[in-house]
């Protein structure tokens, strides 16, 4: 079974099967753009300010101790 759809790179007819080898594209040129575009994140997500996230790195991280045994940093 064959069918077409739309082709995500330029919205045209793309046929959807073994025979067109850069499905769901409709070509080597619009397979070629969207690789380009991810290469490029022009693909990414809106997100939120990190701070709120609680991700790791978001405070620093505990300077070592010294020889004297105190941690080293501002006081």
């Amino acid at each position: 079974m064959t069918r077409t759809v739309k082709c995500p790179g330029c919205g045209g007819p793309s046929l959807y099967a073994p025979e067109n080898r850069w499905r769901p594209f409709c070509s080597e040129r619009c397979r070629t753009a969207d690789l380009g575009a991810w290469a490029e994140d022009r693909y990414r997500l809106p997100a939120e300010s990190q701070e709120a996230d609680g991700l790791p790195g978001d405070t620093p991280a505990p300077s070592a101790p010294d020889d004297s045994g105190r941690p080293r940093g501002d006081f």
